[in-house]
């Protein structure tokens, strides 16, 4: 619940900087002609999201036959969540990693590398799994849409003022317009904010993501476990990764989850396994 509600309250928050931008545009039409734009690049990507990203790593999709235990994983957390089966692929990379992906739980996926089905037990891959599935009951890849759209309109905006300033589009401060040099500040400064708050909306889904599959799984030591082992392996073995969708995947595919908690897409590992253990009452 807190997840959900400091989710809520960031969303507000892009949602007031945008408010702010406007208020200091002294105009709706450049918010408006913004947010189309915005909406429609992030609809497109999140309408196509899970066939973007299953190409971008060259995904293959798992049958049954393939890795039957694994789809036995999925068919039966999938059921605990109350969710569709999502499909199944794999990754052809060492580095241990998963993720999820699609627009809705009737269009999802969940991926998992190569390296992680080699180096989890199978407890803890089970962990992994009822993680992503998390994500998809908790439709995450939608709130991620929203935070991006918003964002999008923020940077899009924040442009309009910086060129407007920079040509004096604004009017002088006599006419009542908005000081220049406070309107490049701002510009500057509004989407380093909405950069931030997107990466804690992120950062809050993981936790809500961990609790989720705790849950369906009854095993938050497993996941624990798997969280420790991926975050020593993030460091030590280098993923062939976009950093435009680090935020997917179970941890960090560059550095493990241990940057400055502000300017990172994920929790820090160890504040994420103390939850778990809490959870499982050690």
């Amino acid at each position: 619940m807190t997840s959900q509600i400091k989710t809520f309250f960031l969303l507000a928050a892009l949602t007031a900087i945008i408010l702010f931008l406007g208020g200091l545009m002294g105009g709706r039409t450049g918010l408006v002609i913004a947010f189309g734009l915005a909406m429609f690049m992030n609809v497109g990507s999140y309408w196509y999201s899970d066939k973007i990203v299953l190409s971008m790593y060259k995904a293959r999709q798992l049958s049954p036959n393939d890795a039957p235990q694994v789809h036995a994983m999925v068919v039966e957390l999938a059921a605990n969540a109350g969710i569709p089966t999502p499909r199944l692929y794999v990754v052809d990379q060492d580095a241990p990693n998963a993720f999820a992906t699609g627009r809705n739980p009737e269009n999802a996926v969940v991926a998992v590398t190569s390296g992680i089905m080699r180096i989890l037990t199978p407890e803890e891959l089970r962990g992994v799994i009822a993680h992503e599935i998390g994500h998809i009951a908790n439709r995450d890849i939608l709130i991620q849409s929203v935070a991006a759209v918003l964002a999008g309109v923020i940077m899009m905006v924040a442009n309009m003022m910086q060129w407007a300033a920079i040509f004096g589009f604004g009017g002088d401060d006599e006419e009542g317009g908005t000081n220049p040099f406070a309107a490049i500040l701002v510009a500057i400064l509004a989407p380093i904010a909405a950069s931030l708050i997107q990466m804690a909306i992120s950062r809050s889904r993981e936790y809500l993501a961990d609790s989720t599959g705790a849950q369906i799984s009854s095993d938050p030591k497993a996941l624990a476990s798997a969280l420790y082992k991926l975050d020593a392996s993030a460091r030590n073995i280098p993923m062939d990764a976009n950093p435009a969708t680090e935020n997917m995947f179970i941890v960090n595919p560059f550095s493990g989850g241990n940057m400055a908690n502000w300017f990172s897409t994920h929790p820090s590992t160890e504040d994420r396994i103390a939850r778990l253990m809490s959870m499982a009452g050690r």
